[in-house]
This record gives C-alpha cells, structure tokens and sequence, in this order.
C-alpha cells in the first residue's frame, strides 16, 4: 500500500489515503473526491489531471513521457514537478507519495 496525502489548491486541507500498488492515481484521487476531473480519461490529450508532486517525492517516480510532457507544457501552473496523476502508477516500493492540487487547469479538448 501506499500512503497518498493529496493537498489542496490553498494548502488549507489535507487528506491521506491508502491505495494498493498498480492503482493509477487519478483514480485513486477521483475515489476520494478529489478535484481532479481526466475529461480524457487517461488518453493525455488534456491536461485535467495535473498534480504538483512534492519535490521530496519527485524522484520515486519514472520519468515522464515525451507525450506527457508535451501536455505538462500546456497545463496551467504547471511547475519543475508537475506529472498527469493519470500517468503515475502506483508501486509497491513507494510508501508514500504527496501531491497538491492545483488551482487551476486547461481542459485541451475544448470542453
């Protein structure tokens, strides 16, 4: 299992969740009602799903795609740690893994 905290646009709430290895964290997120909508469903053709990854945690995970970050390039307040929460994997040698919300987001599909 691992322990994801997910922190808010405003840093105001946090909430921890267990989740199983080979869970996708946009699902994860969704289950526990996070803002975080993937209109394209993990397809990457928008950029719904983008999470800031605290920097500590930055490194346990693979490197993006070229795809992916070809989207992190158009998503909003995008920074040096942003990922597509549709795009981690969960494994289970990560114990625990913090991200933020953004505030905003660009949907790329135009809806």
């Amino acid at each position: 299992m691992t322990m994801v905290t997910f922190i808010s646009a405003d840093g105001e709430n946090r909430l921890e969740v267990d989740a199983p290895a080979g869970a996708v964290l946009l699902e994860v997120a969704q289950a526990a009602g996070q803002p975080l909508e993937g209109t394209c469903e993990g397809q990457m053709a928008c950029s719904t799903c983008h999470v800031i990854v605290d920097a500590a945690d930055f490194a346990k995970l693979p490197r993006a795609s070229e795809d992916e970050e070809d989207m992190l390039d158009l998503a909003a307040a995008a920074t040096r740690t942003s990922r597509l929460s549709c795009q981690i994997v969960l494994t289970q040698d990560m114990e625990t893994l913090t991200v933020r919300i953004p505030g905003e987001f660009y949907n790329m599909q135009g809806m």
